[in-house]
């Protein structure tokens, strides 16, 4: 299936490893151009560098999307490249699980409030698209409770929300907004690499959780974004979309 992505200018935070990583590159494979962020400036540039022959146009920027102003300029800088915005996807996250002071202030920060700050300063630009779409990276810690439902969990729980507060309010101007909460997934330098290996025994009980045997990978949960982003997603806004191979057992209405 044609995605209909080509030509079209994405936003993605986050966007040098893991999740954000793959869901650059599939954009630019699927033809869309492309500017991503994230705080780490040789990573920033080592991505750039890498995924610059990809696509039609990367572009890679340093910043804290904790910092409103920052991130207004970067969205502004990137219409001005583009032309335009289409497509905005927010997926950075602190990953502050364990219940701290600072964590929980790191998950606001970072989360949600950099989630907020994108969604706010792309608005004006999305209206003027022919095919707006916000898709925010949530997870199924978000979705009902686990060990990671502290900050991070709760955090996550608000991006559904406030996703879904998104998708009702702008519906009338043409902009779907949806979240994907993937489950556990697995990728060299990861999270789960390191629990893996510095805790066995939660590793175990997560994997035996996982009914198909299997954490996922961050390709299952890009193609689930590039799908929700495309114009061929047009009537789909305000869902929560679960990538997590049946891992969580809840019904969702």
């Amino acid at each position: 299936m044609d995605l209909q992505l080509t030509g079209k200018s994405a936003l993605v935070t986050g966007g040098t490893k893991g999740i954000g990583r793959a869901i650059v590159e599939t954009f630019l494979e699927e033809g869309a151009q492309v500017a991503f962020c994230a705080r780490n400036p040789e990573e920033v540039s080592e991505t750039e560098k890498a995924l610059g022959g990809k696509g039609p146009r990367v572009i890679g920027t340093v910043l804290d999307v904790g910092d409103a102003q920052g991130v207004a300029r970067w969205v502004e800088d990137s219409a001005s490249a583009f032309g335009g915005i289409d497509i905005v996807v927010n997926n950075v996250s602190a990953l502050a699980i364990p219940d701290t002071e600072e964590n929980w202030q790191a998950s606001i920060a970072v989360d949600l409030m950099g989630t907020v700050h994108v969604c706010k300063a792309a608005l004006p630009y999305l209206e003027r698209s022919g095919s707006p779409s916000i898709v925010n990276i949530s997870s199924v810690s978000g979705r009902e409770v686990d060990f990671a439902g502290g900050p991070y969990g709760t955090v996550k729980s608000a991006i559904i929300a406030y996703t879904a507060h998104l998708a009702f309010a702008h519906a009338s101007k043409g902009i779907r907004a949806n979240t994907v909460s993937p489950g556990n997934t697995y990728f060299p330098g990861g999270v789960w690499e390191s629990i893996e290996h510095g805790n066995p025994e939660l590793f175990k009980m997560a994997m035996d959780l996982n009914p198909t045997g299997r954490m996922g990978t961050t390709q299952d949960t890009a193609n689930a974004v590039a799908f929700l982003s495309s114009p061929r997603a047009g009537r789909i806004s305000g869902t929560n979309l679960v990538v997590d191979g049946a891992l969580t057992r809840g019904i969702q209405f």
